[in-house]
């Protein structure tokens, strides 16, 4: 792995790290408050090359590898996680509606994705299933030249903004678990369909709900991939974008942790500066050795799938220890702050907390991770 970065990583990343820090820090509290991602901004993002930065030229993108893509994430993230997040979205959801879909019907989607003029959405999860991916009860009956969806998902990231959804349904047995799902893209507006919203935690401007599938009917060529298959094209997509999370989390903790030495260099205590207190400066010091290993993980996933090498375990490991480690990092720095941190009023470190909670449930929990980290190093050996 080369660590030096190209002339044009260093200038990409430059410039989407004093965009985060211009345009994405002054309002992150606000898009909090709103619940809502401005789109603006997003439709700013786009036309800068941050979405979809691995996608080929022809199609909006940049054309250049997925680690850059991940030095831009981490860039982006650093100031408010929650837009961060639209651009592991585009990718994820991009790379299955390139790979997947119709050209003449997914490109056009695809081309308003990578501008930023609309918003994606994943549902997979469902009311009965949690961390059991496989175990889907929505289902799509074809009928004719068309597929008839009814059921429901559930804790879906962009539920009530996103414009379309790629969703997983059972056209299988139900005993034919993973092997019996089926992919599609389905617009927002489509006749049968609901939205509702939840009031979460954390992550606000993302937005989490679930969708109502009243039979709601979609043509034949919005299937994505072959019948029975959408199980694994999705499974594969996640092996990319959970090293992507990884990133997101670890640049937040970054923001957090250069904040805090600034801290305890101006801040005196008995005397001294605080960073002079070893009870103060081992806990940040051992942060900064967690951090530098998990971000070297991070990104040799990305280099792995760059070159075609299995990467499962690997971005397993980013998922689960990243956000966790992040969640530690920025609670270690607000104590360090001190009762100000606690508050709202100044300093963003309780949102940060909130934010952060949420990816250690999404997207796979620490769990699921641990269970396939376990059993790709069982087949290694077997």
């Amino acid at each position: 792995m080369e660590f030096a970065l190209t002339e044009q990583q260093q200038d990409l990343v430059s410039a989407a790290r004093e965009y985060s820090a211009d345009r994405l820090a002054p309002h992150y509290r606000q898009r909090d408050r709103e619940g809502v991602l401005d789109r603006a901004t997003l439709a700013e993002m786009g036309k800068l090359g941050f979405l979809g930065v691995e996608f080929p030229e022809h199609l909006g993108g940049l054309g250049l590898d997925c680690l850059t893509a991940g030095l831009v994430v981490e860039a982006l993230c650093a100031e408010d996680m929650n837009i961060g997040y639209v651009t592991i979205n585009t990718s994820l959801v991009g790379q299955i509606l390139r790979s997947h879909g119709r050209p003449e019907v997914v490109e056009p989607w695809l081309g308003r994705l990578l501008r930023g003029e609309i918003l994606p959405s994943i549902a997979l999860t469902e009311p009965g299933g949690g961390s059991d991916a496989a175990a889907l009860s929505l289902r799509a009956r074809r009928d004719g030249e068309a597929y008839v969806l009814s059921g429901e998902k559930t804790s879906i990231s962009f539920a009530t903004q996103a414009a379309f959804s790629v969703v997983f349904a059972r056209t299988g047995t139900p005993e034919s678990r993973a092997r019996g799902i089926s992919a599609f893209l389905v617009p927002a507006d489509a006749p049968g369909l609901s939205r509702t919203a939840f009031d979460d935690l954390g992550g606000r401007s993302v937005g989490r709900g679930s969708l109502h599938f009243d039979d709601v009917r979609i043509p034949a060529s919005h299937l994505l991939g072959a019948e029975n298959e959408g199980f694994a094209q999705v499974m594969q997509g996640f092996d990319y974008s959970r090293a992507l999370l990884g990133l997101l989390c670890l640049a937040v903790a970054r923001k957090s942790l250069d904040e805090t030495w600034a801290y305890t260099t101006e801040r005196q205590s008995m005397g001294a500066p605080l960073w002079q207190h070893q009870g103060v400066s081992f806990p940040l010091a051992e942060a900064e050795t967690q951090l530098a290993a998990t971000r070297l993980l991070c990104l040799q996933t990305l280099w792995l799938k760059d070159r075609g090498l299995p990467h499962t375990a690997e971005a397993a490991m980013c998922k689960w220890w990243g956000p966790k480690l992040a969640y530690d990092i920025v609670g270690s720095c607000l104590l360090t702050h001190g009762h100000g941190a606690y508050s709202r009023t100044d300093l963003p470190f309780e949102q940060r907390l909130r934010d952060l909670l949420g990816l250690q449930i999404g997207d796979g929990t620490a769990q699921i991770m641990k269970l396939i980290i376990a059993r790709q190093k069982v087949a290694e050996h077997g």
